[in-house]
Formats: structure tokens, C-alpha cells, sequence
């Protein structure tokens, strides 16, 4: 009898002690967030419940008062100036991925190698997130300049608000090809399907993003928790399958 009060009691402790956090987690990470806050749940019993979306729109969110407690951004301006706006707890920001544009197409035989298809024209619409709300997009529309094409292929621009549906533009045929981050179409250390051009670092401002725990989460237990678990070797493991740079 005794033995079961005991593990009662403990299996209370537990419960008592597992918490949720509300994150906010740029479009482009839903592929691993999905599995770290899957991974999380199971190792320390917290929940990680996801918002994703553009890293602008949260921004603008947060200011409002979205309950968020904690952002995961696809740049590093962002979470700075939550920080310095006093919605981001100060020393809790790091950087817990850098990502990669690709230039992708559902066709096999589209894109190229170089990305030479861009000065062909030879397609009729690219797909991009807005470069307002989305660094992809933002980093999209630099490489373009850099590549001397951006005012020339202007008009065939199908603007996404975020690179989730820049991609479903591609995914169901609305544009013949365009910018989206890398881990939305890379599966077990390559492209999985179509063709696709892995944009050069050199083309664009290095796309590092951020995380910060937001003041709603100031005394969120699983917030904290999941700061820790981004920074650790299963996450880490996580990102890097997804084609981030590791």
C-alpha cells in the first residue's frame, strides 16, 4: 500500500511540475520544430505549443499583446529588438539556427546547378515570402540584386506572406519556381524531389536566427527548459538534418 502512495505521489510530482510554453516559431523551422517539441515533451515532460508564421507578423503581434512566451525568428534583428523594446528577456536570446535559401522547382529539370534558369527568364512566376515580413524573402530579393536581375524579373514576383506559402506556391504549381528555405525540401541530406539551386552565402546577408524567451515567459519553467533543449545535442542533431548550417 505503501509503494503505491509513493509512486502516486510521485507521478503527481511529475505532473505538477511539467508546464507549457506558447512559441512562436518562423515558417521556415515548422519541419523540426515539429519534431524537437515532439522529442521535448517526451525527455522533460513539458509541452511546446506552436504558433508559425512570418517573423514580421509575430513582431507586430507580440507588440499587441499575442501571448506568445517565447519567438523563434527567422533573423537576429528581430528578437534584438524585442529585447531592447523591453518584450525580450535581456541575456536569454542566442542563436539556435543559420539557414539556407534554395531556388527550387517541382520540375526535375528546371533549376539548375548555378541557378541559370534566373537570367534565362525562360519560366513564368517566382514564388518568394515578402521581403517586409520575411527574411527568406528579404534574402531572396538581395540575391536577385547581387545577380544584377531583381528589377527584371520584378514582374513575375508571386509574393508569399511567409515562406510556408511561398512554398505552397511552388508545391501546387501557381509558380513555375522560387526562393524557399532549404529545410522545406530537404529530407535525409538531400533535395527530395524536383530541382533545385542552393543559393550561395555570399548572395545575401547571413540568415541567422534567433530565439528569445518573450516577458510572458519570464517565470515559465518549460520555457527556460526549452531555451536549454534548442542549445542541445538532440536539437542540434534535428537541425542539421534539415539542411541548416552546422
Amino acid at each position: 500500500m505503501l509503494s503505491k502512495l509513493l509512486l502516486t505521489a510521485c507521478c503527481f510530482s511529475c505532473l505538477t511540475q511539467a508546464a507549457e510554453v506558447n512559441v512562436a516559431v518562423a515558417a521556415n523551422f515548422s519541419g523540426p520544430m515539429q519534431k524537437i517539441a515532439a522529442a521535448f515533451a517526451e525527455d522533460t515532460g513539458h509541452l511546446a505549443l506552436l504558433s508559425f508564421g512570418a517573423t514580421g507578423n509575430f513582431y507586430s503581434q507580440i507588440r499587441n499583446g499575442a501571448p506568445f512566451e517565447m519567438l523563434l525568428a527567422a533573423d537576429e534583428t528581430t528578437p534584438a529588438r524585442l529585447e531592447r523594446e523591453g518584450l525580450g528577456l535581456r541575456g536569454t536570446r542566442f542563436t539556435y539556427a543559420i539557414g539556407k535559401l534554395a531556388l527550387w522547382s517541382k520540375d526535375p529539370a528546371l533549376v539548375d546547378s548555378g541557378g541559370e534558369i534566373l537570367s534565362t527568364g525562360n519560366f513564368d512566376r517566382l514564388a518568394l515570402a515578402n521581403p517586409k515580413l520575411a527574411p527568406y524573402g528579404a534574402a531572396a530579393v538581395e540575391t536577385l540584386a547581387q545577380l544584377g536581375l531583381l528589377e527584371r524579373l520584378q514582374p513575375k514576383f508571386v509574393q508569399g506572406e511567409n515562406i510556408a506559402q511561398a512554398y505552397q506556391f511552388i508545391a501546387t504549381g501557381n509558380a513555375s519556381l522560387g526562393f524557399v528555405s532549404l529545410s522545406q525540401i530537404f529530407v535525409d541530406g538531400r533535395v527530395a524531389e524536383g530541382s533545385a539551386w542552393i543559393v550561395p552565402a555570399n548572395l545575401h546577408a547571413p540568415i541567422q536566427q534567433d530565439a528569445v524567451i518573450l516577458t510572458n515567459g519570464a517565470n515559465n519553467a518549460a520555457a527556460a527548459a526549452l531555451a536549454t533543449y534548442l542549445r542541445g545535442e538532440k536539437a542540434h542533431s534535428i537541425i542539421c538534418s534539415y539542411g541548416y548550417d552546422c
